[in-house]
């Protein structure tokens, strides 16, 4: 089927400047961070206000075209990858921070601006923002929506789905629904806002968001523990809590395969003499700097002498705390030091988490003895990744998800805690939700995008 008239009127419509023809492309737009094979769209449309993107969606419904919403592209489950025959609808152009409130802990922004800006507007004005990730840098904060975004943040803030307070989104036909309102309690019938909030993309286009802001802490405490097994682990994030309470702004665990190969990538230096089999780094927030660094201290003396903590570290200075952060930024080099990145998202009931990486090892180790696996996470809400060098398993990437996919059907887990589904996720969704779930998404899809133009295949079929 051609389109050429469909092009002929994108264009004429929007200008060359918004609208491209699909063999002018950048590869860029072709595919994401997933590692899919990239495909080239029919076009790629950068509009710069709702209005454009209204106007892009009519004429895709008008002319049966499909629709792939991108961002930041730095999604690892492939849900930016165009379709074929579809457009790519980049919201990178609008990039606005449209209006910050202090007083009332808000800030609307455009769908395309990066994560990382709205965290310093918000540091500017003595606030922050709630979503911290590693690639914080590249993706867009529509992208954070779309999959509703996790990250460091969500043990003290909750999901992305808990900083958005209103937002503005473009159904499949063109229509636009304003849904802005800066108010925590709305009780008027359906909240609509959440059917777009880790959507994927799949039912409209998110263009403007409200966020919310929280005051920013007057200090941080951050340590670097080493500690004997995952029981140790837990009973320290429970001691930190019971001590700190929604103060214990971030808890990330790190198995010692991970710490090991973050040192090798990043050429840090090994921060304890000996190696431990787990390493947490936890921050902790407060009002008086050295009256917090002395209470944390303390509760690690205790769990030191419980033997839940073999060796910490306490920051003495920001600059010693971000470069303790640094140890858990390997992620960022996961694509460029596996050959490919098999990557995990998975959401386990807090206590099965050590087992499970334990059964994860114990199941890769018997199929594929020269396995490099790293496992690392947001234990504190749950939350495990695992990634496997797909070189050191002879290339067999669906065995290795079918193998850790079963093993998190057995443990009752998430096959997604943020990432989304996207393209790579589909096959194994059943394993999170039920028959009856299913046909509700479906019939939710079918109602607000009936021609199923969308971001067509992503998620379900």
């Amino acid at each position: 089927m051609s389109h050429e008239k469909f092009l002929d009127e994108l264009i004429s419509t929007l200008g060359a400047d918004v609208a491209q023809r699909g063999a002018d492309v950048p590869e860029r737009y072709h595919t994401d961070w997933s590692g899919t094979p990239p495909q080239r769209p029919l076009a790629l449309v950068r509009p710069r206000s709702t209005q454009e993107v209204s106007a892009v969606l009519r004429l895709c419904t008008a002319h049966k075209v499909a629709v792939v919403p991108q961002g930041g592209l730095t999604g690892l489950a492939g849900a930016a990858v165009p379709s074929q025959g579809a457009i790519a609808l980049s919201l990178e152009r609008m990039n606005t921070i449209e209006s910050t409130d202090t007083r009332a802990g808000l800030m609307q922004v455009q769908a395309g601006v990066t994560l990382q800006a709205v965290q310093e507007a918000a540091v500017a004005v003595g606030m922050v923002f709630g979503v911290d990730l590693g690639a914080r840098g590249s993706c867009q904060i529509g992208g954070n929506v779309a999959t509703n975004a996790g990250g460091n943040g969500v043990l003290q803030h909750g999901m992305m789905r808990e900083q958005v307070l209103g937002l503005e989104a473009v159904l499949a036909d063109g229509t636009v629904l304003p849904m802005l309102r800066p108010m925590i309690k709305n009780n008027t019938g359906y909240d609509l806002k959440q059917f777009f909030i880790g959507a994927e993309g799949t039912l409209g286009v998110v263009t403007r968001v409200l966020l919310r802001l929280r005051p920013a802490p007057q200090a941080t405490a951050t340590t670097l523990v080493a500690m004997p097994d995952f029981d140790a682990a837990l009973a320290v994030l429970k001691r930190m809590q019971s001590r700190f309470g929604n103060s214990v702004a971030a808890y990330e665990l790190m198995w010692d395969s991970f710490v090991q190969a973050s040192l090798s990538w990043l050429k840090l230096s090994a921060p304890f003499a000996e190696r431990h089999p787990l390493l947490a780094l936890i921050n902790v927030d407060g009002k008086n700097e050295s009256q917090l660094q002395g209470d944390v201290q303390q509760v690690l003396e205790e769990a030191m002498e419980a033997g839940e903590v073999l060796d910490a570290i306490v920051a003495q200075s920001v600059a010693q705390a971000q470069t303790l952060w640094k140890l858990r930024e390997a992620p960022a080099e996961l694509n460029n030091n596996m050959h490919p990145a098999i990557n995990f998202d998975v959401s386990l009931p807090q206590a099965d988490i050590g087992r499970f990486a334990q059964a994860c090892e114990a199941a890769f180790s018997a199929r594929w003895p020269a396995k490099h696996a790293l496992y690392f996470g947001h234990v504190g809400d749950g939350n495990l990744h695992v990634s496997v060098d797909g070189k050191t398993v002879g290339g067999e990437c669906n065995a290795v998800e079918a193998e850790l996919y079963r093993l998190v059907g057995e443990f009752q887990g998430s096959v997604s805690a943020e990432h989304g589904i996207g393209l790579h996720k589909k096959p194994y969704l059943q394993a999170s939700r039920t028959p009856q779930e299913l046909a509700v998404m479906r019939s939710i899809k079918q109602a607000l995008d009936p021609l199923g133009l969308m971001n067509p295949g992503k998620v379900f079929d």
